[in-house]
């Protein structure tokens, strides 16, 4: 027996009418479409990253499958439900994480919003206590349950949101930007929690970002959009092969020395008399480009720089 699809998308529409004042009486409409005949499907336990430049469409239709807006036309469903009539079913099977917009209660503690949480939910108490233990253990908020949502730094912030979305055990994980305005150490955090909730329970991600690297390291599936249009759905490495877009890999040294010369990668510049010196490479490469550059000098410092998200999808696209 075939599982239904987590996410099914037919020929989804989303338009919105912006209007425009055009002299000092008359005004101009015109009609934007948001999302523009969207196909698509996701299984039971799949990670999928969705990704575009912005206003492309993703966030318009991460909205609609979790019935906060109406479809223009065509089909949706989400963990079975018809998002917008069944709200409050799907509500159960789904937990949200938008980078931007909290679902904790600012002034209050972080604890009492787990306990609100689980009981909207309607979980039982003891079933709730036990998840936000397991959760707080996870995520590394044991000491900051007694400090009001205000006064918790972002990266601090966005582990209780991660925690308050997955409190009661959604089946469908939908993280908007999770990763924005973190530091590289928040974010390797929560990419391993991520991957460890979804390893133990099947957890089904939907995830949107403009961070390559959380794409490259949580998710096994790439839908790509463009001004409301799909352009591309596969595998990460089918999107690097059609793509061919090179990393950076920024090197500071201990002192001044000539442009490194390593055979995977192009050197494309330098700076403080080549103090800090910048190689271009393919990804498939990186193993050995970090091996090279680091038997030939002594290295102060590493910085990989992944493509950006624009870039992806303008070569995609073919627009220059």
């Amino acid at each position: 027996m075939i599982a239904e699809p987590i996410v099914q998308l037919e020929d989804l529409r989303r338009s919105f009418t912006i209007r425009r004042k055009a002299g000092r009486v008359r005004r101009q409409t015109k009609v934007v479409h948001a999302v523009d005949g969207i196909t698509a499907s996701i299984q039971p336990g799949e990670a999928v990253g969705y990704i575009g430049a912005n206003g492309a469409g993703k966030s318009t239709t991460i909205k609609m499958l979790t019935g906060i807006l109406v479809p223009t036309s065509g089909r949706m469903r989400t963990c079975g439900y018809d998002p917008v009539p069944q709200r409050r079913q799907l509500a159960r099977e789904v937990g949200v994480v938008f980078g931007q917009r909290s679902q904790l209660w600012w002034d209050l503690p972080l604890r009492d919003s787990f306990r609100i949480l689980g009981a909207i939910h309607r979980l039982p108490t003891e079933d709730a206590a036990a998840r936000t233990e397991q959760l707080v253990d996870r995520l590394g908020l044991a000491d900051l349950l007694d400090t009001p949502v205000r006064q918790l730094s972002l990266g601090e912030r966005m582990r209780g949101e991660v925690a308050a979305a997955l409190v009661h055990r959604p089946r469908l994980l939908v993280l908007d930007e999770p990763t924005i305005g973190l530091d590289m150490i928040s974010k390797e955090r929560l990419r391993h929690f991520l991957i460890a909730e979804r390893a133990e329970f099947g957890t089904t991600l939907l995830l949107t970002t403009h961070d390559m690297g959380d794409i490259e390291r949580l998710c096994d599936r790439v839908l790509v959009i463009d001004r409301g249009r799909l352009v591309f759905d596969g595998t990460l490495p089918s999107l690097a092969e059609r793509v061919a877009l090179q990393r950076v890999l920024v090197v500071d040294l201990p002192e001044p020395r000539p442009d490194l010369r390593v055979s995977e990668a192009a050197h494309i510049g330098s700076d403080l008399d080549g103090q800090r010196q910048r190689l271009a490479f393919s990804p498939k490469e990186t193993t050995k480009v970090l091996a090279e550059v680091s038997a030939v000098t002594e290295v102060v410092d590493l910085t990989l720089e992944e493509p950006a998200i624009e870039d992806i999808v303008r070569t995609l696209y073919g627009v220059t």
